[in-house]
């Protein structure tokens, strides 16, 4: 039977290191894209070469190294730099230099921001190309598994359950340890000596934890990851967490504003939007979000900043009533702005005393009372209030004004907030489920920021492959003019989880 001959391996050859790369290949793109930055302006940090010793690497290369490694699922340093020493396609890239793992780790490590402007500075590229139109993005955020595990997680009860538990085993022990001395057994007195011991050192370590947590006056605290929460994933599910965060633009699916955060959605809708708005560097925006964003503060920041929101309302319930029917629910009273009153569905008229009253829970504002005396005669009050013995009452937030505005939104555009998922969905499944971007390699939120902006970046390199192919991107990357006017500036502040109720399941109601 006859094969196929295979190359005799002592054969000696003429070629170089271009002849074994496809002209279409992506690291062309990635050698003329990372070329083109100006990487000072872009805040990477540059190490000096000292007068004696080896001279370091040009940030410019592992830059390049992590494009390619992001973009083909590699993300260890080792690993990386294995691939330097076998991978064809990067030993073209690199030109034969091979970093070691911990130049190639403190690089990522070393650079959120610089990473970070990366992002936008690409953003602006796709602007200038017309791949993005700037004018309507979906939002959205997705959790990803921090560097943290759940027994390194304590809140409160938690720890007070841990002190419990040593308190019992003492006297437990305590008391064995009694018999034992009556029985003489010094073998089992010596043991239990070691295991008392044992607890007392666990019982200063959780005290530590409890002190610390009290001064950082936050619900929970981890030890491994200290920027690391308990974060709602799905259902009843929580895990030690961060949210990335998404703007993606309606054009090509293209993302245009990312961030990580360790809360949960409730609080994040402004500034995503407004990073989105800032990145594509618009006049105006609209956001579009689901109903996990929706809260009247953010809503009204929003506003503020020139950004139309239309987010999916939640469900609004009664101000003060059980049992309501469906006749006398809430929407069913009619708002005048004029005079500043309520008219319920029997005609009379709820009044304010122009009080600002103050609602404290996880999202705290202002609100105002309407109230009527014509409660305490009307023949349908057993189904406006139930079996309140008072009167109908009814919350008015500082925030409502904006919230109803959304609400018209929302209702006047149901068919493109049903795009919203199209758009922001397949994202997290590529990057989560194909690529196993599911959990971070770095600890602390500025860290997890820079990596999960990398990502980003790579991401959105991949879909413009797809968009334009291999040879008109190279062209038009070498055409382009990049712009830094706005890029660099301090690494941008994310709030932490702070002054939130440790129970993370927590919903707050909404007033009309």
């Amino acid at each position: 039977m006859k094969y196929i001959t295979p190359h005799n391996r002592s054969q000696m050859e003429f070629s170089s290191l271009d002849d074994l790369v496809e002209q279409d290949n992506q690291v062309r793109f990635i050698e003329v894209f990372v070329e083109k930055l100006d990487l000072t302006q872009l805040s990477f940090i540059a190490k000096t070469i000292k007068n004696e010793g080896r001279p370091s690497f040009n940030p410019k290369v592992l830059l390049k190294l992590y494009f390619y490694g992001y973009l083909n699922g590699v993300r260890s340093s080792r690993r990386l730099e294995k691939e330097c020493k076998r991978n064809i396609e990067l030993q073209w890239l690199m030109q034969k230099l091979i970093p070691n793992y911990h130049t190639i780790a403190d690089f990522r490590k070393d650079n959120p921001q610089a990473l970070k402007n990366t992002f936008k500075l690409f953003v602006l590229f796709l602007k200038d190309m017309g791949l993005v139109a700037g004018h309507t993005v979906a939002i959205d955020g997705t959790k990803v598994r921090a560097h943290n595990s759940k027994k390194n997680n304590y809140s409160s009860k938690k720890i007070e359950r841990h002190l419990q538990y040593i308190e019992e085993k003492t006297n437990d022990y305590l008391n064995q340890l009694d018999t034992n001395d009556s029985q003489e057994d010094v073998v089992k007195v010596n043991n239990i000596k070691e295991k008392i011991a044992h607890l007392k050192e666990n019982k200063i370590r959780y005290e530590l934890l409890r002190t610390e947590l009290e001064q950082s006056n936050e619900p929970q605290i981890s030890t491994t990851d200290k920027d690391a929460r308990a974060l709602l994933v799905q259902g009843q599910v929580v895990e030690i967490s961060y949210n990335m965060q998404a703007a993606v633009d309606s054009e090509h699916k293209l993302v245009v504003a990312t961030h990580t955060i360790n809360r949960n959605d409730r609080n994040a809708l402004s500034d995503i939007a407004h990073e989105a708005k800032k990145n594509l560097q618009a006049e105006t925006l609209t956001a579009i979000s689901d109903k996990g964003y929706h809260n009247g503060r953010q809503l009204q920041q929003c506003k503020d900043n020139n950004i139309q929101t239309i987010c999916a309302q939640q469900e609004i319930v009664n101000s003060n009533t059980k049992g309501t029917t469906p006749e006398y629910l809430v929407t069913k009273f009619i708002y005048n702005k004029e005079d500043d009153t309520y008219t319920c569905p029997q005609g009379e008229t709820l009044r304010t005393q122009g009080t600002w009253h103050k609602k404290t829970s996880t999202n705290s504002y202002n609100f105002k009372k309407y109230r009527t005396s014509a409660c305490k005669t009307c023949p349908v009050k057993h189904l406006c209030t139930g079996k309140e013995k008072g009167g109908r009452e009814i919350d008015r937030s500082e925030f409502a004004e904006t919230v109803e505005a959304n609400a018209q939104r929302y209702k006047a555009n149901t068919d493109l907030y049903r795009k919203r998922q199209e758009w922001n969905e397949h994202i997290f499944g590529t990057i989560k489920r194909k690529w196993g971007y599911n959990h971070t390699n770095l600890k602390g939120l500025k860290k997890v920021n820079g990596e999960f902006a990398l990502i980003m970046t790579v991401y959105n390199m991949k879909r413009c492959m797809n968009i334009l192919g291999m040879d008109d991107l190279i062209e038009k990357i070498k055409n382009w003019v990049p712009n830094y006017k706005g890029i660099t500036h301090a690494f941008e502040k994310i709030v932490c989880f702070k002054a939130i109720t440790a129970n993370y399941f927590y919903q707050p109601k909404f007033a009309a």
